[in-house]
């Protein structure tokens, strides 16, 4: 029967995958550096693979195995020449209660480089033993079903992790709660599949109730409505974890340079009372309020420059403004002591600069050199409108109300992962999503575009078969040599 024969054949391919490949890559032991390298206190060299016993018996004058998971502290000699090598602390973890699912063994000894090189160099004499590749400690565990590839790549996150709210959406994936969602989806499309080819081998012989195959139909339509609401989530968990592109914009001598070295509190870009100073984009990578942010200082925008330099300069900045997720808006408060409804200025002054009003949406307007306003203005424009930031770059006056205002925006962009669900944080991840709704999506139309006499629903379910790989090309079910190469190599040698 069909189904019997598709649900065979991917556990045959499973089980080849699992078995052969565990086969080949795994017969040999290795070895590698998982704490930082150069000198310190202490180093963490990690050892997985068959030889780890025989690691320990040659290694240690231990008078009994040491217990697994338990800290031993122990001298230490090389492999070969029987020299003590240091004295240090053993950890044991037979597999498959490992990180890998190996046999593993952690060797916490002195940082110097004298005695990492020894500890390689004793381990790398047993036989069938080599140092790890990158990642490769982690594609071992991937490969045992100790995590799954969003796992993975959570932890790779989590290693890299530069701010607070990276950390966060870091650890809930490495933790498997987005795995948790996509295998969820998963499941509710491999049981539409068996209703459906259920209803198609025993319909005739009145097994399978018609309402099976209406609740399979139904299903799949959750489904679609799940992943249309993950879909749309406005890009936040990439944002978050490559950094918001913001511009800072606005006519020449405004203080958009003065504004970047202030957040930096260093002299990033260069700042003069010439006009047209910065020609060139500057970015700076910035940790405000716990949310990766990548600064960008461009050249002031005006017309009718007839420096050939400059207005190159100009033209990099509307590039990089049109591609940025928030954008910085500078503004001379010196230039706004008499004016009388700010809104009308604030219009002009973007079409002046060649700005298209639908940026409003992704700006921030930063009244800069507001210690120049008098107490008056100030209050007037306060009452007006309260979406500015008074700032001064000079003073410092305005900077914990303009951080606070800035990290409101941030919030909004990148969503707070401690609260929100798990959203995408891979462009792999949203591009094989789209590519199951789609597939998801076909089904859907033939089913209701087609009356029940002319249906084949025998040809047409391999839409959501298709579907299915979809979702295991995301958590590794089904997966390429390539993507694993890719994934993998991000991680440093010892992870």
């Amino acid at each position: 029967m069909l189904t019997t024969r598709w649900y065979g054949a991917m556990l045959m391919k499973q089980f080849f995958n699992t078995t052969v490949r565990q086969t080949v890559r795994n017969s040999s032991t290795i070895f590698g550096l998982s704490s930082g390298f150069g000198k310190c206190g202490v180093a963490v060299i990690r050892v997985s693979g068959s030889a780890s016993r025989a690691i320990i018996d040659k290694k240690t004058r231990l008078k009994s195995f040491p217990e697994p998971r338990r800290a031993v502290l122990t001298k230490i000699f090389h492999g070969q020449t029987n020299a003590m090598i240091d004295r240090g602390l053993l950890l044991w973890f037979p597999g498959p209660q490992s990180f890998t699912g190996e046999d593993t063994i952690e060797f916490h000894v002195h940082g110097g480089t004298a005695i990492v090189s020894a500890m390689y160099d004793s381990l790398a004499t047993f036989p069938d033993t080599r140092i790890a590749e990158p990642g490769e400690f982690t594609k071992r565990a991937f490969y045992a079903g100790k995590m799954d590839l969003t796992e993975v790549e959570g932890l790779a996150d989590l290693i890299h992790a530069e701010t607070e709210a990276q950390r966060k959406q870091a650890l809930r994936q490495a933790n498997g709660q987005l795995s948790c969602f996509y295998n969820n989806l998963r499941s509710q499309l491999v049981q539409a599949i068996a209703s459906i080819e259920a209803y198609i081998d025993f319909a005739e012989d009145q097994d399978v109730d018609d309402n099976v195959l209406s609740v399979a139909v139904q299903n799949i339509e959750g489904v679609i409505g799940q992943l249309k609401a993950h879909l749309n989530d406005n890009r936040r968990g990439e944002r978050l974890r490559n950094g918001v592109r913001t511009a800072i914009v606005g006519a020449p001598n405004v203080g958009k340079s003065s504004l970047i070295n202030l957040l930096s509190q260093r002299n990033v870009s260069i700042v003069t009372s010439i006009a047209g100073t910065t020609r060139d984009i500057v970015e700076s990578h910035y940790d405000i309020g716990g949310y990766p942010v990548i600064l960008g200082d461009t050249a002031g925008l005006r017309q009718g420059t007839e420096d050939v330099v400059e207005s190159e300069g100009i033209a990099r900045a509307r590039t990089y403004v049109e591609s940025a997720d928030l954008l910085l808006l500078v503004v001379d408060a010196s230039r706004v002591e008499t004016v009388d409804r700010m809104d009308t200025y604030l219009r002009e002054y973007m079409q002046t600069l060649g700005l298209d009003a639908d940026m409003m949406s992704r700006m921030l307007i930063v009244l800069n050199k507001c210690d120049l306003l008098t107490d008056g203005t100030r209050e007037r424009l306060s009452a007006h409108n309260n979406s500015f930031s008074f700032l001064s770059c000079q003073t410092q006056s305005g900077l914990p109300e303009f951080l606070e205002r800035l990290k409101t925006r941030l919030v909004q962009l990148c969503g707070d992962p401690s609260v929100e669900s798990p959203t995408i944080s891979q462009e792999r991840h949203r591009y094989h999503l789209k590519q199951c709704l789609a597939c998801l999506e076909r089904f859907r139309d033939y089913f209701h575009e087609t009356g029940p006499s002319n249906r084949d629903l025998a040809i047409v379910t391999h839409h959501l078969r298709n579907a299915v790989r979809c979702i295991g090309k995301i958590t590794g079910t089904v997966e390429t040599e390539e993507i694993l190469d890719v994934i993998f190599s991000t991680f440093c040698i010892g992870k």
